[in-house]
């Protein structure tokens, strides 16, 4: 077979583009001559289409073949008529009840599938490309992840054979792969109903998507963006913030803070959670003494508020206050063991969402049920479930708010006759019941990892800078290891320290292969932090690389306060404040604008916010580089005579 050199069929695409952007060819490089190619023009090159196995390929202009996807796991079945549009074309498997519209926008090559009956398709195959080197995975801030690593091959990463949600599991909907000279990125913009399998293929990491299709729960429609990225670590995260911008779906933090001027003292602030004596006008007084300029201050529902006099002291020093509350979970009163639980009659069980065989979704840790946000919705313009619970937890003078799980991404079906709802709409009411406390109560507003599909309605997630692996939760079902929730004051859940198994700190923390996927996206919209069970005491070996993570990624960190850990690290936790707080003043409202190794071990790194607002230079390795010791972090603000050095000390 006479193969065509693949520059010259970039320069003929392009060139017959101009006049008509869709070609048929029955010949084309690395293409079967039988092969019906639909060529469509995108950012950096031409892609093409397979109409009867939905192999997808790219021609660079730079003369590069990547294979974007191989076929479907299952056969199609017979390819129907192909319609020839404006900007692609039109296809069918009638076997299958599917139809493909493959177009271009934005640079980015488009394929949309429809299907009229319930199903799944696992597609796009990704990661079969020869020359791909890597995979970044949104799990938390972000991975970077060579595929041919025996260590993330084998079962002690706990990747391979998992599968993550694009909503509940992945922080944002889409993933990318280094493939030779270049990069390239795959969108999932309505995350609901797919997933991201993870394989292991002759020794190399390979990823699907695979989509479920469902008529009762408004699954129907699977868009796939693709496109050519530059090869850097962070390029198919500069493609999704693109995206988002392209389609009105970036928030501002500048926007929020004109919105609500009290979001401004996020700026500069660590965040903790308060125990015992810590939630005490004393205690507040204990923090400023330290010098701790900025804080946002969290505590739990378990009965002991902050009174109207520790918040005032809060708000006096220029702190944030907020309780943690949840509206997903309702319980029987009479036995509830969570006050976020107990509702007023009949919330439980009225409101409980219902599985399809009509039984009651049991909630959180198999007690009560998980509650339906169209239930709460409906009942409120009557009964004002939501609004008295906002007043009454938010009565002590409280500006701010944590809305557990809202965000989180984890979206029910109901299918109770009395209140039916989709995933899709579940999604809606967080939106808007979110926005109702952002906006309509003017309470700075965070969640638990929240998803890029939240964005524009709160300010700050704890927890979305965790790459969670499975082995955690493992650990934190283990009281004797993890602590339990005694004593009340400070829980040991929280408070007693531990050393994570080599393999779960590897897969968590390991700096050589954490990438700001999250902060490129979202650096300047939602303020990103670890998870509050573990604060930066909590894993003391670790303490050094995660300040550096957070320095070099300029995000706050999370502690637990009371008064003994007051007493023993409270001098610590405010000089690391003092150090982060002029650099994130100045460039927390701004983008991560780039994100670069300086080492090729991977653990030396730069990171750039703004138009030069502010450049930081971390060290994760055991060796100085040029002037930089080891385990120390430089910071540059524009103006800057000369770097700004911290070297955390141990925990």
């Amino acid at each position: 077979m006479t193969r065509t050199p693949i520059r010259s069929v970039v320069g003929l695409v392009a060139t017959l583009a101009l006049a008509a952007p869709l070609v048929f060819a029955g010949s084309a490089a690395g293409q079967d001559q039988s092969a019906d190619l639909v060529y469509i023009p995108i950012a950096g090159g031409v892609a093409s289409v397979s109409t009867s196995t939905m192999a997808v390929t790219a021609y660079t202009d730079d003369g590069q073949l990547i294979v974007l996807s191989a076929p479907p796991r299952d056969a199609l079945g017979r390819q129907g008529q192909v319609v020839r549009l404006s900007n692609g074309a039109r296809w069918s498997y009638p076997d299958r009840g599917i139809q493909v519209t493959a177009t271009s926008s934005a640079g980015r090559l488009l394929v949309d599938l429809k299907s009229t009956v319930d199903s799944a398709v696992e597609w796009p195959v990704t990661g079969t490309d020869p020359a791909t080197s890597s995979v970044q995975i949104p799990r938390g801030d972000g991975l970077w992840v060579p595929v041919g690593d025996p260590w993330w091959n084998g079962p002690a990463a706990g990747l391979v054979g998992s599968t993550a949600d694009l909503n509940a599991d992945l922080t944002m909907p889409f993933w990318g792969h280094t493939v030779g000279r270049h990069g390239t990125s795959y969108l999932v913009p309505e995350g609901i109903g797919t997933v991201l399998d993870f394989g292991s293929v002759g020794g190399r990491l390979a990823t699907s998507g695979r989509h479920t299709f469902s008529g009762v729960e408004g699954q129907r429609d699977y868009l796939v963006t693709f496109a050519v990225t530059p090869p850097t670590p962070t390029s198919a995260a500069v493609d999704y913030r693109s995206w988002l911008a392209q389609h009105g779906q970036l928030g501002s933090l500048k926007a929020k803070i004109a919105a609500n001027p009290a979001a401004g003292r996020l700026l500069g602030a660590f965040h903790a959670y308060l125990w015992g004596s810590a939630r005490s006008p004393a205690g507040i007084g204990q923090l400023t003494a330290l010098g701790l300029s900025r804080m946002w201050l969290g505590y739990d529902a378990d009965g002991d508020p902050m009174s109207p006099a520790a918040v005032a002291a809060a708000q006096q020093a220029g702190y944030l206050v907020g309780p943690y509350d949840s509206w997903a979970n309702a319980q029987d009163p009479a036995t509830s063991d969570a006050s976020t639980s107990s509702w007023p009659a009949p919330v439980y069980p009225q409101a409980c969402v219902h599985n399809e065989d009509g039984s009651v979704k049991a909630g959180f840790h198999g007690r009560g049920c998980y509650l339906s946000s169209a239930a709460l919705a409906a009942a409120e313009s009557t009964r004002h479930y939501l609004a008295d619970r906002v007043d009454t937890t938010t009565a002590n003078g409280a500006n701010s708010y944590f809305l557990d799980v809202d965000a989180f991404g984890e979206f029910f079906d109901d299918h109770s006759p009395a209140h039916p709802m989709t995933m899709a709409a579940d999604e809606r009411n967080r939106i808007e019941r979110m926005r109702y406390l952002s906006g309509d109560r003017g309470l700075v507003l965070g969640s638990e990892k929240a998803g890029a599909w939240a964005n524009q309605v709160l300010s700050f997630s704890h927890g979305s800078a965790t790459p969670v692996t499975d082995g955690l939760w493992a650990l934190e079902r283990d009281k004797a290891f993890w602590g339990g929730y005694a004593p009340a004051t400070a829980p040991k859940f929280f408070f007693q320290p531990v050393r994570l198994p080599a393999d779960v700190g590897k897969a968590m923390f390991d700096p050589a292969y954490r990438v700001p996927l999250y902060e490129t996206v979202l650096h300047d919209s939602v303020l990103s932090l670890d998870r509050w069970e573990l604060p930066t005491g909590k894993l003391p070996d670790l303490a050094t690389t995660r300040t550096l993570l957070a320095m070099v990624y300029d995000t706050p960190l999370n502690v637990v306060l009371d008064g003994p850990e007051l007493s023993a690290h409270g001098s610590q936790i405010a000089a690391l404040q003092r150090y982060f707080a002029p650099l994130h003043e100045a460039a927390g409202t701004e983008p991560m604008t780039d994100f670069r190794w300086l080492t090729p071990d991977h653990l030396v790194q730069r990171t750039t916010f703004g138009a030069g607002t502010l450049t930081v230079t971390a060290n994760f390795g055991t060796t100085a580089y040029r002037s930089l010791p080891a385990g120390c972090v430089e910071a540059t603000l524009g103006g800057d005579h000369q770097p700004r050095r911290l070297c955390p000390e141990a925990w």
